[in-house]
Formats: C-alpha cells, structure tokens, sequence
C-alpha cells in the first residue's frame, strides 16, 4: 500500500524581505545563518514538536496515571512530569538554542554597523523632524528594565551610543527567524491581517484618529496606516530606539500620517475620549499583571464614544484548552525571559475589559491569521501544523465604546 507523503513547508528565503534604507546590510554568510535557523525554527515546529505529545500521551501521562492514582490536575503538574521526558528535554533545549543563536546573529551583525545606523536613522528622521516625539523623562517600568525579553540583550529600550536603533535594527532583522518568515516582505502581517478584517467587517467603520501602544519599530502600525491613509495614526512606546528606528522606516517606506511619541501606555497625556480606534498587537503579554489593568482603564479613557479597541494575542487558557496545550503555550513564560505570558494567558478577557469599563454585550473575540505577502496565492495553502505559542493564527479580543458606560468603570 502506498502512503502519499505530505509536502515539505519550507519558510521563505532571507533574500525575500524588503531591504528598506534603514534595515541593516547582510552579508552572504549572515544571511545563510538566518536561512538555517529559520528552517531549524520550522523543523522544530512542524517535525520535533507534534512528538511531545506523543510522549505525553505514551509516556508521561499513563506513569503519571499509574503512579497518582488519577489524571493531571494544572499545566504545573504536567510541566514537572514532561521536564523529566527526554523528547521534551531534546525540543526544548534547541528551542532555547535557537532563540540564543538569533540573538546573537542579529546582534552581530547590527553592532558592526551601529554607528552607520544610527546616523543613517537619524539623517532620515531629520526629514519629518514634527512626527518623531522622544520624552527622556519617560521611565522605563521596572517590571521591563530588569529583563532581557525574547533573550534580546538589553531588551528593547537599551542604548549603546548615542541615538542608537541598535535593538530596534536586531528585531528587524532577525524576527524572519523566530517567525519562519510567515509575516510576509516586512514582518507586517500582524498588522495586515488586522487592517483588512476591520475593513472587511466594519465597511462605514472611518477613524480619523488612531492610537497603536506599545508600537515598538512600527511593523505593525504602518500597514494600519496604509489602510487608513485620512487617518491621523500615532504610535507610542517607551523605548527611545524603537521609535527612532521605526520612525526613519516610515520615512523610508514614503508613509506620511504617522507620528511615533515615547510614553507609557498607563500615563499618557492624550485628551480624554480623543481616538477612535486603539490598537495593541503582542503587547501586553509583555506588560506586568498590575500594569495591564492600568493600561486597559487608561484605553477606556482615551477611547470615544462608539470607538474600537482591540488587542491581538495568543489564544487565553481557557479552561476548555487542554491541560497539555497550557503547558506547552507557556514554554515563554519559563524558558524565553516571558515571565508575565502565562498570568497574562490565563485571566478572562472579557472580565478584564469589563473591570477597565467596557460593556460585556459591546465586546469583541474572533479570530485572525497573518498576512503573507510572500506566500504564493496561486496554489491552495497547505494545512499549518500548530507550533503552541508560535501560531500565525492569533486571538483577538476588544470592544466598541458604549455611551452608557460611566468613565473609569
């Protein structure tokens, strides 16, 4: 009998991204060093992973059974059973390896050009010197400045030189790998994907006003603004070389509604009711638990009457989401300087939305896959083997703001 073997999903090539007049220069060999983690990341995920639940199911869970005399109880349990699996040891310790080696490719490569970035960042951002606010007196939170998120030394708001864009330049470069290259020619589809459905289902829906916090380089924010283009868009985030980076590639690109300003998303200083349309996109997964509801009431606040937020995440541990899934979604929380993933995955949506003053019967959840720009759209899309944690296919949750709704909740 003859089995069909199923085809290979490669990730694109290196060489498919837009080279904008900001990214930093490759060379042949960092641009192969990209291509093989790229492919490890999708081997990884489309190969090694689907055995750990094999060896749960197998394994851990029928030991497990035996020895406790009943099933697992909480995705804690189930992590100190799978630590002692060698096929979870074997995936997780080359996940880890592979976050550590794109670390330090795209660091390499950004750090030899630092400087020649910074100026070229800075000649680009001097052609709309009005759309680029930086506020030094803005605080890092400490809950950020004590971590290296993504195992990105120094994180997103560390400055080696003077203007540097050097993390901002890293994540450009180098989120072609963590992703497989699956957010198309400029790690945009996140934000695609989110513009289109807002088109799509909300056809009268017109902002004049939108807010995207915790912006970070703009790859997210910019396709926004080219949906929008009568749209006053505006990006914050309180990492000065993210927005100096993100600025100049807006510039780059020829975008012109676009302001970058460097503030927190708890305490902005934004007119009340003065957008229509607030947006977060893997965000506040990367904010404290307490922070979070700041952040949320702060949204609410800013929001008008009848305005949209929404916010795009992984999927929330619902309690209907195997104890399984749970653990390994929450790979981040432990191995890849996430800490705030797992609280931030596990609370209710809806019951956060309402705690910051939204209507539940106003509230928003579906939904939506990155758009690719790189995929072949001639040829039927192959069926994606879900990578827990790293899916393209996010959940989005918001709300329209209801005029009935007192200020503050």
């Amino acid at each position: 009998m003859q089995t069909t073997t199923p085809p290979i999903q490669l990730p694109p090539v290196y060489s498919q991204l837009m080279q904008h007049a900001i990214f930093p220069q490759v060379t042949h060999d960092e641009i192969a060093r990209y291509n093989f983690l790229a492919n490890l990341n999708k081997h990884l995920a489309t190969v090694i992973a689907p055995a750990n639940a094999v060896a749960f199911e197998k394994r851990v869970r029928p030991a497990f059974q035996r020895k406790q005399k009943r099933d697992f109880d909480s995705r804690e349990e189930v992590k100190t059973a799978m630590q002692r699996d060698p096929q979870y040891q074997t995936w997780s310790a080359l996940r880890r390896s592979t976050m550590e080696m794109r670390q330090q490719a795209g660091r390499s490569l950004v750090l030899r050009q630092a400087e020649t970035l910074a100026n070229r960042a800075q000649d680009l951002n001097a052609q709309s010197p009005n759309t680029l606010i930086l506020n030094p007196t803005v605080k890092v939170p400490h809950y950020l400045a004590v971590m290296d998120n993504h195992c990105m030394p120094g994180s997103y708001h560390t400055e080696l030189l003077d203007k540097d864009v050097s993390a901002a330049a890293n994540y450009d470069s180098g989120i072609f790998v963590t992703t497989a290259g699956g957010l198309g020619k400029l790690s945009d589809g996140g934000g695609k994907a989110i513009a289109q459905y807002v088109k799509t289902h909300f056809p009268t829906f017109a902002p004049k006003r939108i807010l995207d916090i915790g912006c970070g380089l703009g790859h997210n924010t910019l396709p926004i603004a080219q949906a929008f283009p009568e749209a006053e868009v505006i990006g914050i985030d309180i990492a000065a070389p993210m927005l100096r980076y993100g600025h100049a590639r807006m510039v780059a690109l020829g975008i012109q509604n676009v302001k970058f300003i460097q503030a927190d998303a708890q305490f902005t200083d934004f007119k009340t009711e003065s957008f229509d349309w607030i947006q977060s996109t893997m965000f506040l997964h990367e904010t404290s638990f307490r922070a979070m509801y700041g952040i949320g009431r702060e949204i609410h606040r800013l929001l008008k009457i009848n305005g949209l937020t929404l916010n795009i995440e992984q999927p929330q541990y619902s309690p209907d989401m195997p104890l399984f899934e749970q653990f390994i979604r929450d790979w981040d929380a432990y191995h890849n300087n996430e800490p705030f993933w797992g609280k931030m995955h596990d609370i209710d949506v809806r019951t956060w939305m309402s705690d910051c003053g939204f209507k539940k019967d106003k509230m928003l959840q579906f939904g939506a896959r990155a758009v690719n720009d790189n995929e072949d759209h001639t040829k039927p899309r192959l069926p994606e083997i879900e990578d827990h944690g790293r899916s393209a296919v996010w959940n989005v949750f918001g709300a329209w703001k209801s005029a009935c709704v007192r200020e503050g909740g």
